[in-house]
């Protein structure tokens, strides 16, 4: 249950910031600078990873709890995250309660997320550039062929 309240804590930071430096941020701002973007993140109890969050609430990234261990995938299902009114609240099952966070732009490319009432429960959030695709194939909704293509060797 712990694990699983770090992690919402976690990924509801991510949802956040907002236009001018080290200033609160509502649910709209915080869409406009975190949706679909990848940012990299660092939390009070040395748990750190990436992350990316899409426009209907779902979370995909990679984590490692309190800075030690294992790195271990993150996938939460569409709705995880919501907006009540200006904020930007988890939703989380086995949780008796969906936590709400503050989230705070510190730059122009990072924001800090924190539990609603709680400022020490905080994690901070940089946004990571994406280095375009090393694959001349572009990207389609159909997967690659798995059959073996003709090889020249230029003898």
């Amino acid at each position: 249950m712990r694990i699983l309240a770090r992690l919402t804590i976690l990924i509801a930071a991510l949802v956040g910031a907002g236009p001018v430096s080290a200033q609160t941020m509502n649910a709209d701002a915080a869409r406009r600078f975190v949706v679909g973007k990848l940012f990299a993140f660092n939390c009070f109890d040395g748990s750190r990873g990436v992350g990316r969050i899409y426009g209907d609430g779902s979370v995909i990234g990679t984590m490692q709890y309190r800075g030690s261990g294992p790195t271990r995938s993150v996938w939460m299902p569409a709705g995880t995250l919501k907006v009540k009114g200006d904020a930007v609240c988890a939703a989380l099952k086995g949780m008796p309660f969906e936590p709400c966070f503050t989230l705070t732009r510190t730059s122009e490319h990072s924001f800090r997320g924190a539990v609603s009432g709680f400022g020490f429960a905080y994690c901070d959030f940089t946004r990571r550039s994406v280095v375009a695709s090393m694959s001349p194939r572009s990207f389609s909704s159909r997967p690659m062929s798995v059959q073996a293509s003709a090889v020249t060797t230029g003898e």
